[in-house]
């Protein structure tokens, strides 16, 4: 057993989706089962050592036909084992199973099957919060407003959202501490916990929220399954096109696109830049909604060109203030998933920094990896350099930075090597 696991959760029923079709987790998306496309997303990482899926007792035929023999070209599938009959009681199942492998993990995420659109940053940002932690949860603020139901239908007041996160998965924590923590409950009859974090909080623990992102969906009903398929299927941005299948005239031949994204800051009072995700001390500051990376904000859209979905502003108004100041890892974390839920892999990454200060090559490493970090792409695919407009220009006035990207996505069976 290696260092970290992740247990799937897909022994429920699913009965909002509708009983007729059979549990949610089996259901088709897009030529594969909501479960599959799970455990594909999952084992992008490399840090996952192995997959155990936790099903329900009657299910082993139908785990047999949803994975497609996943399990035999992926060596980190474990077998599956049976569920109880709540999610707790499935999650304590799970655990147990983990435990009697030698040696047990030194770390744990729990993550939802039917949460397909998992991204690899995602995954990867709850494993290096439980470096200081004892646990971890994928989260996003609340943003709308919230009501409370009097009991008849009408309004008894309005619930202040400050500090509210909606809480999502993977969910991560010391194995053996979520583990201890199961047995506890288990053995106090606790059993009306909602999720993993919350056995954990009743036995003391501190865990941290780790902001996720929203297209790291949960689908609950048909409708949900229905979009999600529509959205692995259609050509996104072409509103001609979008309930149309994305089909390839030879489907052996991998579906090859190239996006381009451009991007202006201006500099105004600071004492540094934020570009590829890395601080630089300068003597200004870039201006944005955001933290204004110029570079990240090209590479979005340099992926979001490459799915012809919109731009950055499509998803991430300026306009709304839930935007601000935040770190534009995010966005670019956002487009990847976006990339992935298509079954796309982004092979190659171009940035290229416009600017006569500050110095961008003692830096270039550092950027490369960060970007490495946010979207699972590997360093020696990513490329990141700088040049001067020979003091021509707004920037060669040094009064802002520009930035310009070139994303290459492909859609089909690549190796990610």
């Amino acid at each position: 057993m290696g260092q970290t696991a992740v247990l799937i959760v897909a022994a429920g029923r699913g009965s909002r989706a509708g009983e007729a079709d059979g549990p949610k987790q089996y259901r088709p998306i897009a030529g594969g089962s909501v479960l599959q496309r799970t455990l594909e997303a999952v084992l992008q990482v490399r840090e996952i050592d192995s997959v155990l899926v936790v099903i329900h007792p009657q299910d082993h035929d139908r785990y047999e036909a949803a994975i497609g023999g996943l399990a035999e070209r992926e060596g980190r599938i474990l077998a599956p084992v049976a569920g109880g009959a709540t999610r707790q009681a499935s999650v304590h199942a799970g655990l147990e199973a983990l435990a009697v492998h030698s040696p047990a993990p030194a770390k744990v995420l729990i993550h939802d099957a039917a949460r397909p659109f998992v991204s690899p940053r995602c995954i990867a940002d709850v494993l290096a919060a439980l470096e200081t932690s004892d646990g971890a949860i994928s989260a996003i603020p609340v943003t709308d407003t919230l009501k409370r139901d009097a009991g008849d239908g009408s309004i008894a007041g309005t619930v202040s959202r400050d500090g509210l996160w909606r809480a999502l998965t993977p969910q991560g924590f010391g194995f053996a501490a979520i583990l201890a923590a199961h047995r506890a409950a288990a053995a106090a009859g606790r059993n009306d916990f909602t999720d993993d974090a919350a056995i954990l909080e009743w036995r003391g623990g501190r865990i941290v929220l780790v902001a996720g992102s929203p297209a790291n969906v949960k689908l609950t009903t048909a409708q949900d399954i229905a979009e999600a398929d529509a959205r692995l299927r259609c050509v996104a941005g072409a509103s001609s096109q979008l309930d149309q299948p994305d089909e390839i005239a030879d489907p052996a031949v991998p579906d090859v696109r190239v996006g381009h994204g451009y991007d202006v800051h201006a500099l105004g009072p600071g004492t540094g830049v934020v570009l590829c995700g890395i601080t630089i001390p300068h003597d200004g500051g870039l201006i944005g909604h955001s933290d204004a990376d110029v570079a990240l904000h090209a590479l979005t859209d340099a992926l979001l060109g490459a799915l012809g979905d919109g731009d950055i502003g499509t998803h991430f108004p300026p306009s709304d203030p839930k935007w601000r100041g935040q770190s534009s890892d995010l966005f670019l974390a956002d487009a990847v998933a976006r990339v992935r839920a298509r079954r796309g892999v982004p092979t190659h990454l171009d940035i290229t920094l416009v600017c006569e200060a500050p110095r961008i090559g003692p830096h270039r490493l550092a950027m490369i990896e960060r970007v490495s970090a946010i979207t699972g792409v590997s360093p020696g695919r990513i490329s990141v350099k700088a040049t001067t407009s020979e003091r021509l220009g707004f920037t060669g006035r040094r009064e802002g930075i520009a930035a310009l990207a070139t994303a290459t996505v492909v859609f089909g069976s690549v190796s990610r090597r």
